[in-house]
Parts: structure tokens; C-alpha cells; sequence
């Protein structure tokens, strides 16, 4: 193969891994600094002073579904290192697979997605334990109505032990904002759908503040840059490439970026390019430009290096790359001259070198917040959202009371004949069985964000299901209360339901339940169908379907037997709750049997005759149902995380 030379000014990128301007080769030129590189790394083996993290990946597949009985391949046999104190790029047109080798090499593939080949950490397979690895997805996942400085405090809180002071965690948070540039903003909500607030730039540098918080050894960025203009890509890069020897830790660095510009490119010291999952260059950034120029596809003069780069391998157009050469054939010259390179040689001479290196195991996870630390920090931090989310509880407590209005003029004094007991039932069903769909419609969106941040918190490891669970239950309770309290009692006595305080908080505590129920339901669903659109389709199917099994859009005698009856009728939640109001308004209630009011109709018999109702339990047990449902959909959602998260190990 011959390697033709080209001066700086034929490329911005050619001299980029040298400060000296004289003509030697650049494939002589990476020589060199790989026999440097080797020797740097066993002095570091052997006088080390702080764990280091070597990543290496050999014959990488990653096959995911397709079709009814099909496989497509979206990575085949990638081969390559990181090392510390270095960053390694991953560059290629959309849909090359950037994010697919991200995700394998930090273990977040989905269950459904096969991986073969050998990853390895240090020369030994085995998993990232928390706090040695952080990764920022493309999805700034975060709390809308928090600022900048309370993302990150809480963020403090909880990923670091109690042993460390407030003061020592939020002086840590401080500098991290600063290194990031986000001073300015600190006081800066977050912003989102429901409030405006930080830039996509900031909000970008703010999730990388998160994972950078605890320092970790290894880091994964996917597309850091995406949605940043130029001047904030590069200063967010900078920020990124100075991590790599900060506070005396030498840290492995990987990154996918789509099209950096040719200053962002200089920080790159590895460079893996990908086209359709395969492998068009792995090795230094500095080299690349000879590796095309080698193959006829030089950069040209005063030209974007990536733009060059990505203009060359971009399968999905297969536009002419060069002088009646299409992008298909392009990209397999370089696939196919990479393969039989001395840059393949020396990637697999390299990873040999670090099975060789005694590094060892990766040390012990590092201590992150008690448990009982992690509830009250996420509880505080869950309230401040709701409180300041007028577009949730509030909101909803303000549609509950304009609805219950509605319902106490319309039903307003439904007497005490016997025409009243078809209007007192529709009445307690309507509020047991609509307003439920309400809260559903208008809680799923807020609880998708909240879902998004405890997703992309739990895969970073910051804290347990059992302590979201927690929080997530008694940080909204207060709210809740105003909402089946305030418009319980309105619908209540405007209505002239049946007199009497225990009553009236009976009716209300089951208001209570259904909203939540309807939450725990939404945690269930999510936790299956994570997609927002999806996931709000199945919960009101779901709804539907207790609604109309409950006994009382049909009676429960009349319900088919197979099934419905058994045993969905009996896995209701709306059963218990029908049946429960039903008992509360009916029994002890004196309701005029005739048109000369001298006679009366027993409680008994409309419980029994009219609404089928079963007398075996007082409606303080059915209440009681309704709550051990709700706490069995809870442990449901954990069991479903838990397991989930098994499978991808």
C-alpha cells in the first residue's frame, strides 16, 4: 500500500497529531506514538495511584428483530479500544450504528436485541459497577419545572454517600456547573413542553454535568452536540476532552458524534468510523486523511475533515463520491482496504497488549446515598416538580372542581323517591368511573417525564425502584386529597346524596383510591410500553374494560359467566368501588316506595334487587380491597423493573 503525503494546508485535520510541521510520515508519526502510547501505559500499570479503565471489543454483532421470523444486523464484527486518558470518537452517517456500539459497550441493549463477540473491561469480562461509568444519552431526560442548580444538588444527593457534608456536595455541583459554563444559569428552570426554560445547549451541558458529577472512570456521550450550534459544540467538546486527565484521573472517553466541525475535530485522539455497521477506520484522528488519501479519496484543501469523511461513506444517498465512483463502492474500497491495513494490525496488536496488562478487576462500586436518604431526597425533589407544575395536580384539582359543579347542579336535590335510586347510582358511578379517565388523560404526560428521568437515573444506577416507588407514592398524596376532598364534598351535598360526615368521607376516600389507582396503573403500563402514545392507549383500554366489568353499565348476574364474570369481574377495581359506594349511599337511606310517601323501600332490597350487590362484607372491606389493589399494582411495577432489568444482564 502506498501512503502519499500531504501538507497541513491540504486539510485541516492533517497535522493534527503532531506540533511539528516537518514532512515525516504520518504513518511513521503514529508508530511512534503508538511504541509511546504502550510504554506510557505500563508505567501507569505499575505505579498507578487510581483505577484506570480499559475497554476493548472484538467481532462485535448486534442483530435486532425483523420481520416475523428474520434478523437484521445493525453492527457486524467491529473490532477496537479505548484507553485512558484518551478520547475515542465514533463517527458515521445516521443509522451507521453509533448508538448501537454505545449501547453494547455499556450494556443497555434491549432484551429483544442478540449481541455476540467479546467485550472487555481491563482484559476480564465483567460488569460497570456504579460510579466507575457514566453515560449521557441524546435524551436530556429531566425535571421541567427544577432549575439547573436543583437538578444538580439532588443529583448530588443522591449519587453521593451520606459520610460527605451538604456543603462538600454542593460545592462539588458548583464547580461541575462551572466547568460546563452554566454558572449564568443556575437559577434557570429546566424548561419543557409545560414551561419554558434552559437553551437545548444548556439543558445538553446539564445532563453532562450529571454523569461527570461523581467522576467516573469511564464515560459514553451519545451525540453531545446534537441540536448545538457551532461555537456551543465545540465548547461543550472542549469541556468533554479536558476530562480525560482532570483531577489527576485518567479517563476512558467514548463519544458518537454525527458531524463535528473541524475544530471539534482536533480534540479527537481515536477515531472509529462506521458505515451500514461496519468498520471504515478505526485508529488515531490524526491518520485518517492518510487513510483516505491512500485509497484515492483525499481530503481537499481548507475542507471540514468529518464533512469530507461522512460525504464519502454515506450509503443511503449513493450519490458520486468521486470522479464516477458512488458512495456504495467508496465505502467498500475503504471497508475492504481497512480490513487487510496496518491500522487493523495494529488495533489487534493493541487489544492483545491490554489483555496482557495486568489492570485487573474494577474496584468495588462506590457508595452512593442511603436508602432511606434516597427517598427523602427523591420525595423533596418530586414535590417541588408538582408544586410547581400548574399543569398536573393543579390543573386537575381545577377541571375536578368545574366537573363536580357540573355534576352537583345537574343532580342537584335527586330527592328521596324511587326514582332517585337510578340517579344516585349513576351519580357515584359516573364519579368512580369518569373522573378516573380524567386523571388519566391529564396526568399521563407530566408522569412520562417523570418516567423518562427515573429511567435514565435507574441505568446510571443512582438509586433503587423500591425508593421511586416510595417517593413517587407520598409526593403527590397532598394534592390528591384536595382533589377527592374539595370535589367530593361540592358533589356531595349539592347533590343531596346521602346525609351524614361518614358518609361524605367514605365517598371521598374512594375518589381518593380511584386517582390512585389510575397512577398506579400508569406506572404498571409504563413500565411494559414505554412509548408515551402507546402507553396512554393500553391504560385507558385497561380502564375501560374494569369499568364495564365493575356491575353497573351491566349487573353482575347479567355479566357472560365465562370471562367477564370469571374472572374479570372479580379482578375489577371498579367492583369494589361501585359496590362500596353503592352500600355507602343506599344503606340506612329511606327512600319513599309510593306516590303517598307513607311507605319505604329497604336498603336491603335496592342493594340486593336493584343493583346486585353482595352483603357478606361491610363497604369499609371493599374500601380496604381498593387499597391492597393499588399496593399490589405498585409491587407489580417493581417486580417488572426488576425483572427487566435481570434480562439485560
Amino acid at each position: 500500500m502506498n501512503f502519499v503525503l500531504h501538507e497541513a494546508v491540504q486539510c485541516n485535520a492533517t497535522n493534527y497529531g503532531s506540533t511539528n510541521s516537518s514532512p515525516t510520515p504520518l504513518i511513521m508519526q503514529s508508530k511512534q506514538e503508538f511504541v509511546a502510547n504502550v510504554e506510557e501505559e505500563r508505567k501507569i500499570s505499575n505505579a498507578r495511584k487510581e483505577e484506570v479503565m480499559f475497554l476493548t471489543w472484538e467481532d462485535l454483532e448486534v442483530t435486532v428483530p425483523s420481520g416475523r421470523k428474520g434478523r437484521k444486523s445493525i453492527l457486524k464484527g467491529l473490532t477496537g479500544y479505548a484507553k485512558p486518558g484518551q478520547l475515542l470518537a465514533v463517527m458515521g452517517p445516521s443509522g451507521s450504528g453509533k448508538s448501537t456500539l454505545l449501547d453494547a459497550l455499556a450494556g443497555r441493549l434491549g432484551s429483544n436485541i442478540k449481541q455476540t463477540g467479546k467485550i472487555l473491561i481491563n482484559g476480564l469480562k465483567q460488569e460497570l459497577a456504579y460510579g466507575t461509568s457514566g453515560y449521557v444519552t441524546q435524551d436530556d431526560a429531566m425535571l421541567s419545572c427544577l432549575t439547573a442548580g436543583e437538578t444538580l444538588y439532588y443529583s448530588a444527593e443522591l449519587q453521593f454517600p451520606n459520610s460527605m457534608s451538604k456543603a462538600e456536595k454542593k460545592e462539588r455541583a458548583d464547580a461541575t456547573l462551572r466547568e460546563m459554563g452554566l454558572q449564568d444559569a443556575i437559577n434557570t428552570r429546566v424548561g419543557g413542553w409545560s414551561c419554558k426554560g434552559l437553551s437545548g445547549g444548556q439543558k445538553r451541558r446539564l445532563s453532562i454535568c450529571v454523569e461527570i458529577l461523581t467522576h467516573p472512570t469511564l464515560l459514553f456521550l451519545d451525540e453531545p452536540t446534537s441540536g448545538l450550534d457551532s461555537a456551543a459544540s465545540y465548547y461543550v467538546m472542549t469541556g468533554i476532552a479536558s476530562l480525560n486527565l482532570k483531577d489527576g484521573i485518567q479517563r476512558t472517553i467514548v463519544t458518537s458524534i454525527h458531524q463535528p466541525s473541524s475544530e471539534v475535530f482536533q480534540l479527537f485522539h481515536h477515531l472509529c468510523l462506521l458505515s451500514s455497521g461496519e468498520t471504515v477506520y478505526f485508529g488515531p484522528a490524526s491518520d485518517a486523511n492518510q487513510f483516505f488519501s491512500s485509497n484515492g479519496f483525499p481530503c481537499p484543501p481548507l475542507y471540514n475533515p468529518s464533512d469530507h469523511y461522512l460525504r464519502i461513506i454515506n450509503r443511503d444517498f449513493n450519490q458520486d463520491a468521486d470522479e464516477g465512483i458512488t458512495t456504495e463502492e467508496a465505502t467498500n474500497i475503504l471497508v475492504s482496504s481497512y480490513k487487510s491495513s496496518e491500522y487493523r494490525n495494529q488495533v489487534q496488536n493493541q487489544i492483545a497488549k491490554i489483555s496482557e496488562n495486568d489492570s485487573g478487576v474494577v474496584g468495588r462500586k462506590k457508595i452512593h446515598a442511603a436508602f432511606l436518604t434516597q427517598c427523602l431526597v427523591l420525595l423533596k425533589r418530586s414535590s417541588k416538580q408538582i408544586y410547581r407544575d400548574i399543569t398536573h395536580y393543579w390543573l386537575l384539582l381545577t377541571v375536578f372542581i368545574a366537573v363536580s359543579v357540573s355534576l352537583g347542579s345537574i343532580f342537584y336535590h335527586v330527592g328521596a323517591s324511587m326514582r332517585s335510586i337510578q340517579a344516585r347510582g349513576s351519580l357515584v358511578s359516573f364519579v368512580a368511573s369518569v373522573l378516573t379517565f380524567i386523571t388519566l388523560l391529564g396526568g399521563f404526560p407530566p408522569f412520562v417525564e417523570q418516567m423518562k428521568v427515573f429511567q435514565r437515573e435507574r441505568l446510571n444506577g443512582h438509586y433503587g425502584v423500591a425508593a421511586f416507588v416510595i417517593s413517587h407514592t407520598l409526593s403527590p398524596i397532598p394534592y390528591i386529597v384536595l382533589m377527592s376532598l374539595i370535589p367530593g364534598v361540592m358533589t356531595y351535598y349539592l347533590s343531596g346524596l346521602h346525609t351524614g360526615l361518614e358518609q361524605c368521607i367514605y365517598f371521598s376516600s374512594v375518589l381518593f383510591a380511584c386517582i390512585l389507582w389510575v397512577e398506579s396503573l400508569m406506572m404498571v403500563v409504563s413500565s411494559i410500553f414505554p412509548n408515551p402514545n402507546t402507553g396512554i392507549t393500553v391504560s385507558g383500554g385497561v380502564m375501560g374494560v374494569m369499568i364495564l366489568t365493575g356491575g353497573f353499565f351491566r349487573l353482575p348476574n347479567d355479566l357472560p359467566k365465562p370471562f367477564w364474570k370469571y374472572p374479570m369481574y372479580y379482578v375489577s377495581f371498579h367492583k369494589y368501588a361501585f359496590q362500596g359506594l353503592f352500600k355507602n349511599e343506599f344503606i340506612g337511606l329511606k327512600l319513599e316506595s309510593g306516590e303517598d310517601g307513607g311507605t319505604y323501600i329497604s336498603d336491603k332490597e335496592i342493594l340486593t334487587k336493584v343493583w346486585q350487590v353482595e352483603m357478606g362484607h361491610s363497604k369499609w372491606v371493599d374500601l380496604a380491597i381498593l387499597m391492597g389493589i393499588i399496593v399490589s399494582y405498585r409491587l407489580m411495577f417493581l417486580a417488572i423493573t426488576k425483572s427487566k432489568e435481570k434480562m439485560k444482564t
